[in-house]
């Protein structure tokens, strides 16, 4: 991307709106990895976000259903720690995925 964008300042020739442009059109793949990693990554916490509050769900139902506080709090701890063990195992496709769409992007 740098060489790309330092090529586009040495054409003595171009305008500088078309020298703007060159590195635009340099940039524009570092622009669409960038969004591609961020848009799964929020994909990811979103949907361990969704898991946990699932969990402080069941356990403020457990509290109003007059659980002990002790027993609920192992309850939540547990539910959460599924959650995390869950998603811990979606990392490597997770990661596949972003590795195949970047590679794409780099064609």
């Amino acid at each position: 991307m740098f060489r790309c964008s330092a090529n586009c300042c040495e054409d003595s020739q171009a305008s500088m709106q078309q020298v703007h442009q060159c590195i635009e059109r340099c940039h524009a793949p570092l622009a669409q990895a960038q969004a591609l990693v961020t848009t799964e990554l929020e994909k990811f916490q979103d949907r361990l976000a969704r898991c946990t509050m699932h969990c402080n769900d069941k356990a403020k139902d457990s509290i109003d259903a007059g659980s002990k506080e002790l027993q609920v709090k192992r309850q939540l701890e547990s539910c959460v720690t599924k959650c995390v063990d869950d998603h811990m195992h979606l990392i490597p496709t997770m990661t596949k995925k972003m590795k195949e769409s970047l590679l794409s992007i780099g064609k």
